[in-house]
């Protein structure tokens, strides 16, 4: 019996949404310096490129909406020139609580992919559905679990040193 890890089998649901999620960490890692949960986002545009980064940022700003979410469509709204987000991709690593889940639906944003699922606050399926509630007038495609184990660890992180 070997020790190495088992090789992991494709996945062509998650896969193609790694690279977006590791850009998504790369904007978490940054919020504990300034006291903020280690929550990232990233937009991308209907052609795959990156129109809106954030981090969580209540801490920094005293912003109580200062959500990796609503501010990276807030900088893809500006990037576009409308509020309307149709045909992007939100990439988040933790499950978008109902603020955030609201924001998305208002944006239209077409599909959220998010890596770690919160079971607290989440409203992307764990707690709440709002992303897929059918009284609404949008329902983007949600896509959940991608590189799930490595979003987890850096809030794990995060609390185990508070």
């Amino acid at each position: 019996m070997s020790d190495a890890a088992p090789d992991r089998s494709p996945d062509p649901v998650r896969d193609p949404w790694r690279g977006p999620m590791r850009a998504a960490l790369a904007e978490a890692a940054s919020a504990p310096g300034t006291g903020d949960v280690p929550v990232g986002a990233v937009v991308l545009g209907p052609d795959g490129s990156v129109i809106g980064r954030g981090r969580n940022e209540r801490e920094a700003t005293g912003d109580p909406t200062g959500h990796a979410e609503v501010l990276a469509i807030r900088e893809a709204a500006r990037a576009v020139g409308e509020w309307r987000l149709t045909g992007c991709t939100l990439v988040v690593t933790l499950e978008p609580c109902t603020m955030c889940a609201g924001a998305i639906v208002l944006s239209r944003v077409d599909r959220v992919v998010y890596g770690a699922v919160d079971e607290k606050a989440g409203a992307a399926g764990s707690l709440f559905d709002v992303l897929r509630d059918r009284r609404l007038n949008h329902r983007p495609e949600v896509v959940h679990g991608v590189l799930a184990e490595e979003c987890a660890a850096l809030l794990t992180d995060f609390f185990r040193t508070r």
